[in-house]
């Protein structure tokens, strides 16, 4: 069983997310699971600020997005967020949830997360502080 800890994000979905039949625009699903990421990373001291600072941060290598249910306007949603595999010293995969307010899984989401170092522009290995901001134990 994961220990790592699962963060959650609540959001209301508002016009801006929508497409022209609705519902939720896939992009913004992909923008959506981007702002519960760096909410809990800003929340666990690894922000913009570190990250301009140190020159280090996450880029997204691979990512996998499935739509389960229909998201509508002013329909609030949860989002949970938790690494599930360290692939190695600088890559780990995340997986993103979209709950709707009956608990049921609107789309899923995959995310093979790199740690990289701006001035090299190369991947590093992961620091303490980017295991503790994304919640490894």
């Amino acid at each position: 069983m994961n220990e790592n800890t699962i963060f959650e994000y609540e959001v209301l979905i508002r016009e801006m997310h929508l497409d022209s039949f609705g519902h939720v625009n896939n992009a913004a699903y992909v923008m959506l699971y981007e702002e519960a990421r760096w909410d809990f990373i800003t929340k666990n001291g690894f922000g913009l600020d570190y990250v301009i600072e140190h020159q280090v941060g996450p880029v997204i290598l691979d990512l996998k997005v499935r739509f389960k249910r229909e998201l509508k306007n002013r329909e609030t949603i949860k989002i949970t967020s938790r690494t599930v595999e360290i692939v190695s010293p600088k890559i780990m995969v995340l997986e993103q949830l979209m709950l709707k307010s009956d608990g049921k899984v609107a789309s899923e989401a995959s995310f093979t997360v790199g740690f990289f170092d701006m001035k090299a522009r190369k991947l590093i290995d992961a620091s303490p502080e980017w295991l503790k901001a994304v919640g490894i134990k």
